[in-house]
């Protein structure tokens, strides 16, 4: 099969060593894109901060991010796919999140609102520092009352994409999770033992490869999605070939037609090398 897009998350697959894209990584997806390729970062990430990412990568790519929540084109920032979360779902999230004391963020497309210092600061470590590219800076916002949630959530109606929760204790996302699984216009993924990152109902990055494709043109057979995760699952399955990190969780494993190395040692260059750059090779 002759792929046509490739979908690759970033954490904990395309971000290796030192929370960077390898050269290695940036030199094969280079290659892939002149042979005609769609390159996409599908990330859970705020949209800003993976369409900077997609800027480094050197390509023009479009951009899925918040966990398939935006999809955007790569040349004018036309908006494919939007699946925002609604106020009233995003209090009702609040209210369960507030019950357990867990601390959280929601997401814009530029900025994520925080609910305490820390998640502030661990945001800003997270995102990593953004050379360049003003356009795209990433912007935080301390939050402190409910009152101003509802002012702020209210201003931001149709722009919320993603909320995430956090908590240093394991056994309380369990509890958590449970309860966020019990609302119906919400979907809900597990990153790590200590946060939930969650979506209005059928986002998922799997829905959003699948409207991208259909945008170009493109069939699922014709795509190969890479990712380590719980938020891949849905591409992976999606994709015509779906491909696990070295690195993945098991679940991601089952799925995905083939495991490749850990992000830490090239797997997406390894991958791509031999299901794209080769196999073009062998086609001439």
């Amino acid at each position: 099969m002759n792929y046509k897009m490739v979908c690759i998350d970033m954490d904990g697959t395309l971000i290796g060593k030192k929370r960077n894209i390898s050269q290695k990584s940036k030199e094969v997806i280079k290659k892939a894109h002149e042979e005609g390729i769609e390159i996409v970062v599908t990330t859970g990430r705020i949209y800003n901060n993976a369409a900077y990412f997609s800027h480094l990568l050197g390509v023009k790519s479009p951009v899925i991010a918040a966990n398939g929540a935006i999809v955007r084109e790569k040349d004018n920032d036309n908006i494919i796919y939007e699946g925002v979360i609604p106020t009233k779902t995003c209090l009702d999230i609040i209210e369960i999140l507030n019950r357990y004391k867990v601390q959280f963020q929601f997401y814009t497309t530029d900025t994520i609102y925080c609910s305490n210092f820390i998640t502030k600061v661990v945001s800003k470590i997270f995102m990593t520092k953004q050379i360049g590219y003003e356009m795209l800076k990433v912007k935080y916002v301390m939050i402190k009352t409910l009152e101003e949630w509802k002012s702020i959530l209210e201003k931001n109606e149709g722009k919320i994409a993603k909320c995430i929760t956090l908590s240093i204790k394991p056994e309380k996302m369990v509890r958590v999770k449970k309860e966020l699984s019990e609302m119906r216009d919400v979907s809900i993924y597990g990153s790590g033992r200590r946060s939930i990152e969650i979506n209005y109902k059928e986002v998922s990055k799997g829905n959003a490869v699948r409207i991208l494709g259909e945008y170009y043109g493109i069939s699922a057979d014709e795509i190969m999605c890479i990712g380590d995760n719980e938020n891949d699952i849905s591409m992976i399955e999606y994709a015509g070939l779906g491909v696990a990190m070295g690195n993945a969780i098991e679940a991601v494993k089952l799925v995905a037609d083939y495991v490749t190395d850990t992000n830490k040692d090239d797997g997406v260059a390894k991958a791509m090398q031999k299901f794209i750059i080769d196999k073009a090779h062998e086609n001439k």
